[in-house]
């Protein structure tokens, strides 16, 4: 969020982006914006200056349980590779985390953006409080932004004697409401408009997933309204001690608060007695939602996190922006501090093809320049991204908008997926999703070159946020990759942008069409189809305000 200098009184408009929602907000006045803020302030639980937090490490990886000793036996045969599976499904991509908090013996260590208190987040919260029953070390951190009835359910689990929360970044005020974030942001914008955006889920020290997917229905396929399409790495090797460094920075890091840090929201065991009843219950009731079933009915299919299997093997790097990006006044939009120039120059030295895999996607000028740049020196560039119809954030539509004509005419190929594929849609926990919208972030180049992670391309992700992934060198995984994005342009899947010229066109000027098929049969428009007039208004409103920065 980016607030204007407020001291003129007028109407201000305060636009905020995360990856769940898109609110936009209208503060009358200065003072009222200020008034709002030290009367919730007043209400509501407030940090303490004098809080405790210990640090803590991750704790050696284990080696004397069974999943331990296949892992060692595979890791003996490959050097210093690392090895991963790729989680295209989003139930198995689910079933993999429960497994492996379910295998789990001495730690899980977690760090998301986002963890929901529908059912997949509480199935999730449920095998991480069996697993502290055991004795298992849990830590969890996670972004504040999206927090709201999430919070009683965390402060719940920290008074486990195993359970850690903490949260990074967070509000002065544990109010979740949206009136207190507005107050909150009319004084710190500049602080909290800078999320962590990294996700990561690391058990004993010996395997871990990294990737796109947030803890919720919507991510698992077990939403009522849109699902989303996602890619996360299940990864053994040499990555999963890095990425537990990079989860000791954040978790250590000035930006983690204890939940414990707010005034009177301490939870007792009592509260914690009756978190673990009503987990219990509602855990039993999903084991027998239809969506449970069908995803019992897809395991033999392929493994997951607790089976053996096929693995990808190649040297890899984890890499994460530093936790201080979040600190304006650190230096954060620093070079040093951002993955975004180490991906750079991996796409930089493509000589043959980049695909591009991504929800949100504002190249700006710079990027449009430095992708048609390879496009004209003969590397065949493809982007996929979500349609207006699909995306579920339609003022970074307008900025990605803003930008595709000039791709297209400089070369590069525009792909978008569609709403809702001819496919039967998912059962879910809900019924049936009723479309979908895409969420992975992925980059291949040249066959053999894979980043898989948090990052957007965007200016928020490149900028703002922290994010992190992994970059491997794998021909066969970045093979996979490139199945997961040939099947999603398929012309039922995806619209294929190009610029044509139009016969009646009397300056021969080329336009902007969409290409398809439905049930086998051609399609075509020439503005964003499938998308209401009343959000290709709203694109075009957004896109005349100067936000392009917040995107």
């Amino acid at each position: 969020m980016r607030v204007t200098h407020l001291g003129d009184r007028m109407r201000i408009f305060v636009h905020c982006r995360t990856d769940m929602q898109l609110f936009r907000l209208r503060i009358l006045t200065h003072s009222f914006g200020v008034l709002a803020f030290v009367v919730l302030l007043a209400a509501c639980s407030s940090l303490r200056p004098d809080f405790v937090k210990n640090p803590s490490n991750a704790l050696p990886p284990v080696t004397d349980t069974p999943s331990a000793h296949y892992i060692t036996g595979e890791l003996s045969q490959h050097g210093n590779d690392s090895g991963f599976r790729l989680l295209t499904k989003s139930t198995n991509a689910l079933m993999s985390r429960v497994a492996l908090a379910d295998h789990a013996e001495h730690s899980i260590d977690l760090q998301y953006y986002i963890f929901k208190n529908d059912e997949t987040g509480r199935l999730l919260a449920q095998r991480l409080l069996a697993a502290a029953d055991r004795g298992v070390r849990v830590r969890m951190l996670l972004d504040d932004i999206n927090l709201t009835d999430e919070d009683r359910m965390l402060d719940a689990l920290d008074a486990h004697p195993n359970i850690e929360v903490r949260l990074f970044n967070p509000f002065r005020t544990r109010n979740p409401s949206m009136l207190s974030k507005i107050g909150q942001f009319v004084l710190e914008g500049r602080r909290l408009n800078r999320r962590m955006h990294n996700k990561s889920f690391i058990v004993d020290g010996t395997v871990a997933i990294v990737g796109g997917r947030n803890i919720g229905n919507d991510y698992f396929d077990a939403g009522s309204d849109t699902n989303f399409r996602d890619l996360d790495l299940l990864a053994i090797g040499p990555v999963v001690h890095e990425a537990s460094r990079i989860f000791d920075d954040y978790w250590n890091s000035d930006a983690a608060y204890p939940v414990t840090a707010f005034r009177k929201l301490h939870d007792t065991q009592g509260d914690l007695t009756r978190l673990r009843k009503a987990l219990a219950r509602d855990a039993r009731a999903f084991a027998q939602s239809d969506y449970a079933q069908a995803t019992l009915e897809q395991l033999p299919g392929g493994a997951t996190a607790d089976r053996r299997g096929d693995w990808f093997w190649g040297p890899a790097v984890v890499v994460a922006d530093e936790p201080d990006k979040v600190d304006p006044g650190s230096g954060g939009d620093a070079a040093a501090l951002r993955i975004g120039p180490t991906l750079k120059t991996m796409v930089d030295a493509a000589h043959d093809e980049v695909l591009l895999v991504s929800p949100y996607f504002v190249p700006g000028d710079s990027g449009t320049r430095f992708l048609t740049a390879l496009a004209e020196h003969g590397v065949a560039v493809r982007v996929l991204t979500n349609s207006l119809a699909s995306t579920d954030e339609p003022a970074v539509h307008s900025g990605y908008a803003h930008y595709r004509r000039a791709l297209l005419a400089g070369g590069v190929q525009l792909y978008e997926l569609q709403p809702a594929t001819g496919a039967p849609q998912p059962a879910t926990a809900g019924g049936t999703s009723s479309s979908v919208s895409l969420h992975a972030k992925a980059m291949v180049v040249d066959s053999t070159h894979v980043f898989i992670g948090s990052m957007n391309m965007d200016q928020r992700s490149k900028l703002l946020n922290t994010e992190m992934g992994i970059i491997i060198d794998s021909a066969p995984l970045a093979q996979a990759v490139e199945k997961f994005f040939d099947t999603a342009i398929l012309p039922e899947n995806a619209f294929h942008v190009v610029l044509q010229k139009s016969p009646a066109s009397l300056t021969g000027a080329a336009q902007m069409t969409w290409l398809w098929s439905e049930k086998d049969v051609a399609k075509s428009a020439h503005n964003d189809p499938g998308a209401s007039r009343m959000r290709r208004l709203e694109v075009s409103v957004l896109g005349l305000l100067p936000i392009e920065g917040l995107l």
